[in-house]
């Protein structure tokens, strides 16, 4: 149950039931509960994107959905998205790449990149043929976040992201694969499979990039490919592919 609260504490703004800090074989252990999160994320914004319809279009809700999904999550993946811009396509070297990626101010390739990230996002929800993309995308990204937690090297000594990664280990995997194949057969059958191996590949070729650029991942790198990840499973959605 621990384990659980502090999933959802660390990734989403809801109220805080433990107040103080995590044991780092806690943070490990709540990487297998993302998925998890990501579901109630995606049942609340289900349930704001419904309640909306009876007043406004949905160009308009798209707007509240992106608001909420910003604040719901503090804006956390979103922030590491920036950063990762800003340090992958700022620097030169892989050190001056993870100096501009801890420095908290906001870059040129930062800027355009979550405005283009954001309009993207957008375009998307207001695409969709139906409720399935806008309930999946939360899931899936911190399914493969917890994938790359567990599989890919982490680049900084110590950090929130160096507990995790150095206390996850398989039962925190299975068990997060296990809950987004659970949500996949509730809510999209087939298709929600395919959306969940495209997931699969834009981690691994994020991941790839990522590696290219500096030596391993970072928290900034999980939140960079949370989203991405989100975005591609909005975008198959809109497709409206269905088996």
């Amino acid at each position: 149950m621990t384990a659980l609260l502090a999933a959802f504490q660390f990734l989403t703004t809801f109220p805080a039931v433990i107040r103080r800090a995590f044991t780092a074989q806690e943070l490990g252990r709540a990487v297998g509960y993302f998925p998890l999160v990501g579901l109630a994320l995606g049942g609340l914004l289900y349930g704001l994107e419904r309640s909306l319809q009876v007043i406004f279009p949905t160009p308009v809700i798209a707007i509240f959905i992106l608001v909420a999904w910003i604040l719901l999550t503090r804006a956390l993946h979103f922030d590491g998205f920036l950063d990762s811009c800003d340090g992958l396509f700022g620097g030169f070297t892989p050190e001056r790449r993870l100096e501009i990626m801890r420095d908290s101010r906001v870059g040129a390739f930062g800027v355009a990149g979550g405005g283009l990230f954001l309009l993207a996002k957008y375009a998307a929800l207001i695409s969709l043929p139906d409720h399935t993309g806008l309930l999946l995308a939360p899931v899936f990204g911190r399914w493969t976040l917890s994938l790359a937690i567990f599989a890919y090297p982490y680049a900084r000594e110590k950090g929130l992201g160096r507990d995790m990664k150095d206390n996850v280990g398989l039962p925190q995997i299975i068990l997060a694969t296990l809950t987004s194949i659970i949500a996949v057969w509730l809510f999209a059958g087939w298709s929600g499979l395919i959306a969940l191996a495209i997931s699969g590949i834009v981690l691994w070729l994020g991941a790839a990039f990522i590696l290219r650029r500096i030596p391993g991942l970072t928290g900034d790198s999980y939140g960079a490919l949370c989203e991405i990840v989100e975005l591609a499973v909005l975008l198959f959605f809109t497709t409206g592919i269905t088996l």
